[in-house]
């Protein structure tokens, strides 16, 4: 059962822009360190970016660095992915994933996450 609700994701073209927002119900978002990771089909998983809790330590995976950022507003208990200038190969579905984690560290690995979303699709044609 999803934990983590994510939006925003849909039909785009190739140069255009999307915006994922991952949510929390009824968690202090502020306690995890959050990432967003991809999965296209017939391929691996692929971690897109993370965030600390604090928002001080960020990872942006080398394929979408400088076109993707990650970013979170802890009043409103979400984590946002803003995509620029996508690519047809950015075509996935993504998801979200939290680590409640006792100290400011970036959380990277698929097994340490604790909740994820039912993930959102993303499709860019070019």
């Amino acid at each position: 059962q999803a934990q983590l609700v994510e939006s925003g994701g849909g039909l785009a073209q190739a140069g255009d822009s999307l915006r994922l927002s991952c949510a929390a119900p009824g968690r202090i978002f502020s306690r995890y360190a959050v990432a967003w990771f991809r999965q296209a089909p017939g391929q691996d998983r692929e971690l897109v970016a993370a965030i600390s809790r604090s928002g001080n330590s960020i990872r942006i995976a080398d394929s979408v660095k400088g076109r993707f950022t990650i970013s979170r507003d802890d009043g409103k208990n979400t984590v946002d992915l803003q995509m620029n200038s996508l690519k047809p190969e950015d075509t996935a579905s993504y998801s979200c994933a939290a680590a409640f984690v006792a100290w400011d560290i970036l959380v990277t690995s698929p097994h340490e996450f604790d909740i994820w979303g039912q993930g959102t699709q993303v499709t860019v044609s070019s």
